[in-house]
């Protein structure tokens, strides 16, 4: 069989990949803990997933409107008025099933051959995969562990040329768990208008977050029109296995998706859309964010301290999501080696940081999506093959 030439520029998910090879160790018996996918061990929350069940006996399993059920499209965009304290319209809410789709649609929408987009690294490895894949230039901007994983807006400017079209931000980030400050947004909106540029903002992450975020880059004047966001309920509600998304973005933009929509997977389905109202509008659902941001902030604290008592590995803490993302050069072994000897050796299933680019060497990650004896276990794992494996340290 022939492939086309594009396939080859598509890349790939290593959690998935990492998750396969942790299943087969415990299939022979093995001890593994998953610290690799980037899913949290909640149970959706039992309100949300009654809306469902009721939506389902009420009739919603047939064909919606292709950018999505207009009571889900008004929901989100109430949402996303309080967020960002502006007006966002129903006919600026694209529904989708999973937010990949926004990112690819975009770049499908407003990125030609051969234009420019510059991304995040470390970042998430479909930021890369799909800029390749429709034909664009990826031009990544390093996120410094000095930095606190933030962007330096004096190399973005610098990186900025006459085909320049898009930014990819992703605050709070993966795989850092790094927080965009409001200098930092303020700069890039200016950036971004003298430019005439679009930013593409995955806020996935902005429920799960351990201090005040700064309002995000769409609130600021001038941005609305030039700003896509990305967001979804996987994270924040326990809920990945349902595959709901949603963008944000101009009307324009809005209706060539719901094109894309029709000509691919022609709508999300009826009644993980409406279960989403439920999400988005019940006080229920929202105290069960809460317990969920308070367990994470736990195992965070946990694991980050765990961490730093390991010679040779240090680790920055978190401001959100729920990924760490610890610096393990002192113990003179490459990120590749560390995630895969870690998951053959100590049964610690990880991600090695060159997954998210080159600004990822000398890292890895680890998602703290389970509970704290297992974050426990896994640090307690980690020393000790840091003891007996390691190499000579450095420094």
């Amino acid at each position: 069989m022939r492939f086309a030439s594009r396939m080859d520029r598509l890349g790939t998910e290593s959690a998935f990949e990492v998750l396969a090879q942790a299943r087969k160790l415990e299939a022979t018996g093995r001890s593994v803990v998953h610290l690799e996918i980037g899913e949290p061990d909640f149970d959706t929350p039992s309100n949300i997933t009654e809306a469902a069940y009721s939506a389902m006996r009420a009739g919603a399993t047939h064909y919606t409107p292709a950018a999505g059920i207009p009571e889900v499209r008004e929901a989100i965009a109430a949402t996303m008025s309080r967020r960002g304290g502006v007006a966002v319209s129903a006919d600026q809410v694209v529904v989708v099933p999973g937010s990949k789709n926004i990112l690819h649609f975009a770049l499908l929408s407003l990125v030609e051959e051969g234009d420019e987009v510059i991304l995040p690294d470390p970042g998430y490895p479909v930021y890369r995969s799909l800029t390749d894949f429709v034909g664009a230039v990826a031009r990544p901007i390093r996120l410094r562990e000095d930095r606190g994983f933030g962007m330096d807006l004096d190399e973005l400017e610098s990186l900025i040329s006459p085909r320049t079209r898009m930014v990819i931000i992703n605050s709070p980030q993966n795989p850092t768990g790094g927080v965009l400050g409001a200098a930092d947004l303020d700069r890039l909106a200016e950036l971004a208008i003298e430019h005439d540029l679009i930013v593409f903002s995955d806020e996935i992450y902005s429920r799960i977050c351990f201090s005040e975020l700064p309002e995000p880059i769409w609130s600021r004047p001038g941005m609305a029109e030039r700003t896509v966001v990305l967001d979804g309920l996987s994270k924040t509600y326990a809920m990945c296995g349902w595959r709901l998304g949603y963008g944000v973005m101009p009307r324009p933009l809005a209706q060539r998706m719901e094109t894309l929509l029709i000509n691919t997977s022609s709508c999300a389905a009826a009644f993980t859309q409406l279960a989403a109202v439920e999400a988005l509008e019940s006080p229920t659902s929202e105290q069960a964010v809460g317990k969920m941001v308070v367990e994470f902030r736990q195992r965070r604290d946990a694991l980050v301290q765990g961490l730093n008592s390991i010679p040779g590995v240090r680790c920055i803490l978190p401001e959100a999501s729920f990924y760490a993302f610890p610096n393990i050069t002192g113990t003179g072994l490459s990120s590749r080696d560390m995630a895969s000897r870690l998951l053959q050796e100590a049964g610690v299933a990880v991600l090695a940081g060159e997954a998210f680019g080159a600004g990822g060497e000398g890292f890895i990650r680890l998602a703290y999506t389970q509970g704290l004896p297992d974050i426990e276990e896994a640090v307690r794992r980690v020393a000790g093959f840091v003891e007996a494996a390691a190499p000579a340290r450095v420094g």
